[in-house]
């Protein structure tokens, strides 16, 4: 199949390019190589894809891109998806992920793409209390400008669907982790800190619930969906993996054998969901996937991977220091 791949030199995105040209797709990848994207993360597959640098809000550029490529599928990776960014410069999510989106769906619409996979997010949904899952008919309460984004990404290409016919299929993942993840998110975050012997920051209490899904795991369900997800269906991805925030910075610090006493709370995010849980019974029940890393097993297996890697790590941490300064506050 060809497939191109927005967003693919990101952490998700690059994770499912390498495992699409391994099943023999013809991929091409598209991603504007911000801050978050990193074609180191492609070294592997570098020689199997067409790798294009452009920016998904610019139409034009796009356009040339689907006349040349004439993708069968577009899957649809590429976003701003850093919620403490979008509290403070939130103008860059809505033009990434609701206009760029609607590009990509005005030339899918018009090259005839077969299958558009919309990728989202379980943050669509809102926040829950102790008990109860997010299923596919939740109605979508998003709280921060990067969800409200998103949920505005999914209802678009649900409008494409319903409107125009276009073959569009939503993916709401819950939390990924895993190697190549830029250290912006909870877990680099803690390996990086806990690495250097620096304080920990931890939102509030700690006690925000969150559902970890190993990367390697999500990409499949991805893959699994293109092939054989049923055009206008949302498909939860998740793997009732539930931890509390501090279970997981505690758990990161045992691996590295640093004290607990690193961690220091901080003053909490605006508007911070407590917990997300989804029920993901209906891909499992469709399409016959389950979530197979155990989070344990994935965090001893991402904490390896940096340990392995710190040279890459230091190099995105340069451009993080001031950034940290303004989200994390005692």
């Amino acid at each position: 199949m060809k497939i191109l791949v927005t967003g693919g030199a990101g952490f998700i995105g690059s994770e499912f390019v390498r495992q699409a040209v391994k099943q023999n797709h013809n991929v091409c990848v598209v991603d504007a190589l911000t801050y978050a994207g990193d074609t180191e993360r492609l070294k592997e597959v570098e020689h199997y894809i067409t790798f294009y640098h452009a920016d998904i809000r610019d139409y034009e550029e796009m356009d040339s891109i689907f006349a040349k490529e004439k993708p069968e599928a577009v899957v649809h990776f590429a976003a701003e998806s850093h919620v403490d960014r979008s509290i403070l410069e939130p103008r860059g999510f809505l033009q990434t992920n609701i206009e760029g989106t609607f590009n990509l769906l005005e030339l899918s619409k018009k090259y005839g793409v077969e299958r558009f996979i919309n990728i989202s997010t379980d943050e669509v949904y809102g926040e829950l209390g102790e008990e109860g899952k997010f299923t596919e008919e939740t109605p979508l309460k998003p709280n921060s400008p990067y969800s409200v984004s998103k949920a505005s990404q999914d209802m678009l290409g649900r409008a494409y669907y319903r409107t125009y016919g276009l073959p569009v299929i939503t993916v709401r993942p819950s939390n990924n982790y895993g190697p190549w993840q830029y250290p912006e998110k909870l877990i680099p975050v803690v390996i990086v800190k806990a690495l250097k012997n620096q304080p920990i920051p931890v939102y509030g209490t700690g006690k925000n619930v969150r559902e970890w899904l190993y990367v390697s795991d999500c990409a499949e369900a991805v893959l699994t969906i293109l092939e054989k997800g049923k055009i206008g269906e949302v498909y939860n991805v998740s793997s009732s993996e539930e931890r509390r925030n501090i279970e997981v910075v505690k758990a990161i610090l045992d691996i590295l054998g640093k004290p607990h006493n690193l961690i220091e709370f901080v003053k909490d995010r605006p508007g911070h969901d407590y917990r997300y849980s989804t029920d993901s019974q209906k891909i499992y029940r469709e399409l016959g996937w389950k979530a197979k890393t155990k989070f344990e097993e994935g965090l001893e297996k991402t904490v390896k991977w940096y340990l392995d890697h710190q040279d890459w790590l230091e190099k995105k941490v340069k451009d993080l220091e001031e950034f940290w300064q303004k989200v994390y506050r005692k």
